[in-house]
C-alpha cells in the first residue's frame, strides 16, 4: 500500500530539489547534482564518527576514543555538518521545515540499510518538556519516524525522559558540555532490549548522546549505537 501511495504521490507531486529547485531524483527532494555535492563523512572513527584528516583502509579509533572509550559502541554519521547539511538541519530545527526531516531521514535510512547492523529499536534524543513546549516539536523524533518506517524498526518515544532543562550545548565549551549533561536523562520504564540505536540530527562533542547512552546501559542495554545525519 505504501509503495502504491509513493508512486501516486511522485506522479502527482514529483520530488523537487530543496536546495536548488531542480527536479528530484530517486524519490528524493534532492537533484542528482546536489546529492553528489553533499559533504560526506567517509573516513572517520567507527566509535564516535570523528572525521580523520587522511583516508583509512580499515575501521579505526580516533585518539580520543583510544584514551577513553565513550559510553556508546558505534556511530553512523554519513555526512559532515557543513554547507548543505547545515542548511537542511537548521531549517528543520529552527523553522519547522518538516520536508527536511523526510529527506534527512531517507538519506540516513538508505545509508544505514547498506552499512549498519540494525538494532531492536530506535530512541530519539528526548527534549526537556520546557524546550519541547518552546520549540513545539523534536527534530530527532521527526527524523526517527522516517527511519522507523523505512527500516521497519520499532520507535520508542517515551522510553527515556530528559530530567533537567540543561543550558544550550552550543553555548558551552567541550568540557562544560560533559558536565552540563551529567545525569540529564532517566529511563521512564524498564527496557527489554539488548541492542538500541540513539537517533539525533547532528553530533558535535557527543556529550548529549553519551549521557543518554550511559542511562541506557545502566538499564541493562548491552549495545548502544548512534545514528545521526551529520557529524560536526
Amino acid at each position: 500500500m505504501n509503495n502504491w501511495l509513493n508512486i501516486i504521490q511522485n506522479k502527482l507531486l514529483p520530488p523537487c530539489c530543496i536546495l536548488c529547485g531542480q527536479a528530484g531524483f530517486a524519490g528524493l527532494d534532492l537533484c542528482k547534482a546536489c546529492f553528489d555535492d553533499l559533504p560526506r563523512n567517509l573516513d572517520c572513527c567507527y566509535r564516535c564518527g570523528q572525521p580523520f584528516d587522511m583516508a583509512i583502509s580499515a575501521p579505526q579509533l580516533c585518539g580520543r576514543c583510544l584514551r577513553k572509550s565513550p559510553s556508546f559502541d558505534e556511530t553512523h554519521a554519513p555526512f559532515l555538518y557543513d554547507d548543505s547539511l547545515r542548511y537542511l538541519i537548521t531549517q528543520l530545527k529552527f523553522h519547522r521545515h518538516y520536508k527536511h526531516a523526510r529527506l534527512l531521514g531517507t538519506l540516513l535510512a538508505r545509508y544505514l540499510a547498506e552499512t549498519a547492523e540494525l538494532p531492536e529499536c530506535i530512541i530519539p534524543v528526548p527534549l526537556h518538556r520546557n524546550r519541547y513546549r518552546q520549540r513545539g516539536f523534536n527534530q530527532a523524533i521527526e527524523i526517527a519516524r522516517h527511519l522507523s518506517s523505512q527500516l521497519s524498526i520499532p520507535l520508542l518515544l517515551n522510553a527515556c525522559i530528559r530530567d533537567r532543562d540543561t543550558a544550550h550545548q552550543t553555548e558551552l565549551p567541550a568540557k562544560q558540555r560533559l558536565k552540563n549533561m551529567r545525569r540529564a536523562f532517566s529511563a521512564a520504564k524498564p527496557l527489554a532490549y539488548q541492542h538500541v540505536a540513539i537517533v539525533d540530527d547532528v553530533m558535535t562533542t557527543g556529550a548529549t548522546i553519551g549521557a543518554l547512552a550511559i542511562e541506557l546501559k545502566r538499564q541493562g542495554v548491552n549495545r548502544v549505537d548512534v545514528w545521526v545525519c551529520a557529524r560536526a
